[in-house]
């Protein structure tokens, strides 16, 4: 039987996130993404503010801890995605929105804090798409294709 997570009343909550991404050889694209720690869906790396930091340097520590990169912030946010969190050691359940700003990967470490709670892996952006459960964060994936700012 299905566990079932109440929501909590309080309204949104605010993460911010990365859309890391390179260029090949040939110059084609490709998006980082990591598995979450739990349910091991593939998303981008994202988390809670920190203190004393931006929107979008919060972002980058972000894609360190979870995914070992670095690079730059390459503009303003591409936009945001909804989805509910559930709380650890409880069934509470939150909206979080999250502020995304694509990132170009710089660097890719071979040791970073969570490489043993998650994977990472490149896809060409069709393949990106086909693993995020996510749609909001599917249609920003797209768009942000689709515009070809990188």
């Amino acid at each position: 039987m299905a566990k079932s997570h109440k929501r909590s009343p309080r309204l949104k909550r605010v993460q911010y996130g990365v859309l890391p991404y390179r260029l090949d050889e040939s110059g084609s694209l490709e998006i980082l993404l990591v598995t979450t720690r739990t349910t091991r869906q593939w998303i981008i790396p994202k988390g809670w503010p920190i203190k004393d930091l931006t929107g979008s340097e919060t972002a980058q520590q972000e894609a360190y801890e979870e995914a070992g990169i670095r690079g730059e912030i390459t503009g303003r946010s591409v936009g945001q995605f909804t989805y509910l969190k559930r709380l650890e050691d409880t069934k509470l359940s939150v909206a979080c929105e999250v502020k995304v700003y694509p990132m170009l990967v710089k660097r890719q470490y071979k040791k970073w804090p969570e490489r043993a709670e998650r994977e990472t892996d490149w896809f060409e952006p069709e393949d990106a798409l086909v693993n995020i459960r996510l749609p909001e964060l599917r249609r920003l994936i797209s768009r942000f294709v689709k515009r070809g700012n990188y």
